[in-house]
């Protein structure tokens, strides 16, 4: 089974990882609190707050969910994007900048944090498996394999409604990709930068957007890139036994099998000090709030291409 990209989450500054006894790990930039995690335990998921890199930009927060469907939360809190105490019942989680969101049981979805450009208007969403916070918008695939998105969509990143059949959706700056049941990608949004050439894609089984670049996992473990590649963090073809990547702002993160972590990209703030890092992994499907690990695609020699 694939690990559950959940228990791997990249931001601006910073990276996190839930280990396999439920306790987090977190490196990188410190200034809003943002990895002051050495406390919690019983996490079964954890999420980065990301926003592109701009001289302006940089402040974040940290999202973890709790086996009994709490959520716990550190860093910035400007927008209120923290305040989640009174959450129950959730079974998975997403942080973007400035705002989070929490996926119910039932497939309705909870939000607190910034909505001038609409990004938390998620309170009609019904039936969702998946949900995705990038800067300005948030994205979700329901049960039926179809997606939503809400907030700015002035690159075209919210053009997400006639994508079916899909597994997993993933939000970045200005575009958004979507990985279908089949193992192939889909992306719309901004072109510019490549971050949406991911028509060629196969065999993916997980997917993450940064600001600027996209990340995939292949069945075989390797790891595919496009995108902008300034601070190298698309210099990952080299990586072997990936199960989960994490993108953010300007760095990558990838989950080996074994539990270890490697990192590409912008380390100004120490977010890709991660070597030493062991034991990262997803819980056991043992209760309701368990994230179901992603599995693996597969196609006959008669279907593949």
């Amino acid at each position: 089974m694939l690990a559950n990209p959940s228990a791997l989450a990249a931001g601006r500054r910073h990276s996190v990882g839930r280990r396999r006894d439920g306790t987090v790990l977190a490196v990188g930039n410190t200034a809003a609190a943002e990895c002051r995690v050495e406390r919690w335990e019983d996490v079964v998921a954890v999420a980065a707050g990301n926003v592109h890199t701009a001289k302006n930009t940089g402040r974040s927060h940290t999202v973890g969910l709790r086996s009994d469907g709490t959520v716990l939360a550190t860093g910035w809190n400007g927008d209120g994007q923290c305040d989640v105490a009174g959450w129950r019942g959730v079974t998975a989680l997403a942080a973007g900048w400035r705002r989070t969101l929490g996926l119910l049981a039932n497939g309705r979805v909870l939000a607190v944090g910034r909505n001038s450009e609409g990004q938390c208007d998620v309170q009609s969403w019904r039936d969702m498996i998946v949900v995705s916070c990038g800067d300005w918008h948030s994205a979700g695939v329901r049960s039926d394999g179809s997606a939503l998105a809400a907030g700015n969509n002035r690159r075209g990143q919210c053009d997400v409604e006639g994508w079916r059949d899909l597994a997993a959706v993933s939000a970045g700056y200005l575009h958004t990709v979507g990985l279908t049941a089949d193992g192939r990608a889909v992306a719309t949004g901004d072109r510019a930068t490549g971050a949406c050439e991911v028509d060629a894609w196969e065999d993916v089984v997980a997917l993450g957007a940064g600001s600027y670049h996209t990340v995939g996992v292949t069945a075989s473990g390797r790891v595919l890139a496009v995108g902008d590649n300034s601070y190298g963090q698309c210099d990952v073809a080299d990586w072997r036994d990936i199960v989960a990547v994490a993108a953010g702002s300007t760095h990558t993160l990838g989950l080996r099998a074994d539990g270890t972590v490697v990192a590409a990209g912008n380390n100004a703030d120490g977010q890709c000090a991660v070597d030493a890092w062991s034991g990262i992994r997803p819980p056991q499907a043992t209760g309701p709030h368990q994230d179901e690990p992603t599995r693996r695609h597969s196609r006959s020699p008669e279907t593949s291409s």
